[in-house]
């Protein structure tokens, strides 16, 4: 007599994602295709790249070789060209050869150096608010994040309170400056701060400096990297999509000492074996812009920012002017919202503006009652978005 056939039992699925969810921000913009309007949520320009860009491009891609597998770490040129304005603009002398890998944007910069540089058990310090990549990456490399909120309402740096967080554990610190969402730029002196913290503690700092030339209002951007003592212990990301309005090209790359690339480089062999080869190529003529083009880019961003931030204002809703970046944490609690989910849908489906929860940038309960916005959009965009925000009021309903 044969044995009733009995179903094995299943193994739970992976575990290492249960502590996140899907991107909000992508979500947004799914809830802006069902809906329509004016979309400020997802942080991509509806503006062209500048025009020599595009023609390199096309130039790049009539070349037969660019349409196959580059070299891993990066096309020799586009690793030199960016040991160059590394120099110019950062301060930071890096080797092409064993300082520079050319990622898949900064979220893969990011992913690669914490698989890489961190052990399962080990701990990293997230500033709070964060960009929401920072954290489901912990879960991914099996580490733990430690929070460390930045003061309200204008985003600075308690030095105190990060010197606290810091454990026999603490491997690794992620550094957002121009920030997302906070629109801060981090001082020198808050930089110290850190640096002295990474050495005394024997930190690495894993520093997104992808909005670095987007600040305004006499602030400028400072390389952490370049401070004395951090060149052994500091990870810079960058990349082309923010400051060249090319976010789909997916080209980023990390700047680290030797010892800190040679593991680096190890981890993004596997993620993605190479960055885009005809996106490198053409990406040379980006880094080859004259210090013009990013003067030109800020006033821009100025005049785009004085717009939503004049609305806002209309409006009746608060925030902390940013200092770069092109993001703005606005507080929808003076006109009695109490909850940023509520607010964000009242916006889309009565106003007909899209905006990011703001609770989705922190792990504690906080930014409930924010909602971000961006102005990465042309004149005419945010001037719609302004009349929207503005022809009725945004009051929290009576209960």
């Amino acid at each position: 007599m044969r044995r009733p056939i009995v179903a094995a039992k299943r193994r739970p699925l992976s575990r290492r994602t249960r502590p996140f969810q899907e991107s909000v921000i992508r979500e947004m913009t799914r809830l802006h295709a069902e809906v329509g309007g004016v979309n400020l949520a997802q942080g991509l320009p509806d503006f062209d790249p500048p025009a020599e860009l595009s023609a390199a491009l096309a130039a790049a891609i009539r070349r037969s070789d660019s349409h196959q597998y580059g070299f891993t770490w990066g096309m020799p040129e586009f690793r030199q060209a960016i040991a160059e304005k590394s120099a110019r603009f950062n301060g930071i002398a890096a080797d092409p050869d064993t300082e520079i890998t050319v990622t898949c944007g900064v979220s893969e910069g990011v992913a690669a150096a914490v698989l890489a540089l961190t052990e399962r058990g080990d701990e990293a310090i997230v500033l709070e608010p964060w960009y929401e990549n920072y954290v489901p990456v912990c879960a991914l490399a099996g580490i733990r994040p430690r929070f460390v909120a930045l003061s309200k309402p204008d985003f600075r740096l308690d030095a105190t309170a990060l010197a606290r967080a810091i454990r026999s554990k603490t491997r690794i610190i992620f550094v957002n400056t121009p920030g997302n969402p906070s629109g801060r730029v981090f001082t020198r002196e808050e930089l110290s701060e850190i640096a002295g913290l990474c050495q005394r503690h024997g930190l690495i700092a894993v520093t997104d400096e992808i909005y670095e030339h987007i600040w305004f209002d006499g602030h400028q951007h400072v390389s952490l990297g370049s401070l004395p003592g951090m060149e052994d212990r500091t990870v810079t990301l960058s990349g082309l999509g923010k400051t060249y309005a090319v976010t789909g090209w997916r080209v980023g790359w990390a700047t680290a000492a030797p010892p800190l690339t040679a593991l680096l480089r190890k981890v993004h062999d596997y993620l993605t074996i190479c960055a885009p080869t005809a996106f490198q190529d053409a990406g040379r003529t980006a880094l080859a812009l004259p210090a013009a083009y990013y003067d030109e880019l800020r006033r821009k961003y100025a005049a785009r920012r004085k717009i939503l931030l004049e609305a806002l204002t209309r409006a009746g809703l608060t925030f902390a002017t940013p200092e770069g970046a092109y993001y703005v944490m606005v507080d929808a609690a003076p006109l009695g919202w109490r909850n940023d989910y509520d607010f964000v849908n009242f916006l889309a489906r009565k106003v007909g503006v899209i905006a990011v929860p703001g609770s989705s940038f922190y792990a504690r309960g906080g930014g409930r009652t924010q909602v971000r916005v961006n102005f990465a959009k042309t004149e005419a965009t945010l001037r719609e978005a302004a009349r929207r925000l503005t022809r009725t009021s945004l009051r929290a309903p009576k209960r």
